[in-house]
């Protein structure tokens, strides 16, 4: 293939654009904030199930207080109801002794639950703290992502701006190259990664090897205008004054 030797040297350019895009699709991938933020996202979702047991927890405390409560006030109105009866005197000597013997298991019945209601309030106000304490934790982590996510979108939107520009640049530096070359160039990259690179001191700045005599002799003879391959790696060669030809 034969391609003006500033066409050749423009392909370094093109290399180099590709070389900065790859670089920033491989941060895009590899951004620290992305390991952060699914590590965060592995806490946070603990912080959630914690904050939701500890709730349970406490709606169960709460129920069982209305119900203590509820009977507590059904045997209060029990108790008055047969201390109205007993002050009326309107009742016989037997029904007397029993109200009285029903006052007595009231009071021992109300004396219980009243205990239970007291143990109840307590483990409620334990509870409580657990809950603040777990909501705290949540409110910790969510804003830990949240920042995390900050430092993602403002690095990916830098990204975006860099490959925005360079993606630009190098689709006019192709339109005013030769087609086949570039054609070349793009089938090159796709199999070695990269398309084209200078030759420097007899040495690929792609493979880094450095060209043994019979290469360096058959460049030699090569014209300006051939586009010529490194005989290691397979890319364009670009020859300049610093190829030590």
């Amino acid at each position: 293939m034969k391609a003006e030797p500033a066409a050749q040297r423009r392909l370094l350019d093109l290399a180099t654009i590709d070389t900065e895009l790859t670089r920033v699709a491989h941060r895009r991938r590899t951004l620290p904030e992305l390991a952060e933020i699914v590590e965060v996202e592995k806490g946070l979702q603990a912080r959630r199930d914690a904050v939701v047991k500890v709730e349970t927890t406490l709606g169960d405390l709460d129920r069982d207080t209305r119900r203590l409560e509820t009977e507590i006030e059904q045997v209060r109105a029990r108790e008055e109801r047969d201390r109205k009866l007993l002050d009326a005197g309107t009742v016989g000597a037997k029904q007397t002794v029993d109200l009285q013997h029903e006052l007595t298991s009231l009071a021992r019945r109300r004396g219980v639950l009243e205990d239970e209601l007291l143990e109840v309030m307590e483990r409620h106000e334990a509870v409580e703290m657990d809950v603040a304490y777990a909501r705290g934790q949540l409110a910790e982590a969510e804003q830990k992502l949240a920042e995390a996510q900050g430092r993602r979108d403002a690095v990916l939107a830098d990204l975006d701006v860099v490959e925005t520009r360079r993606s630009d640049e190098r689709k006019r530096l192709a339109s005013e190259l030769p087609g086949e070359l570039v054609s070349l160039y793009e089938r090159i990259r796709a199999n070695k990664g990269a398309g084209a690179a200078l030759l420097r001191a007899r040495r690929c700045e792609a493979c880094r090897l450095e060209l043994d005599r019979i290469a360096i002799a058959e460049l030699r003879q090569a014209l300006s205008d051939d586009v010529v391959r490194c005989p290691e790696c397979g890319v364009i060669l670009v020859r300049t004054g610093e190829s030590g030809l």
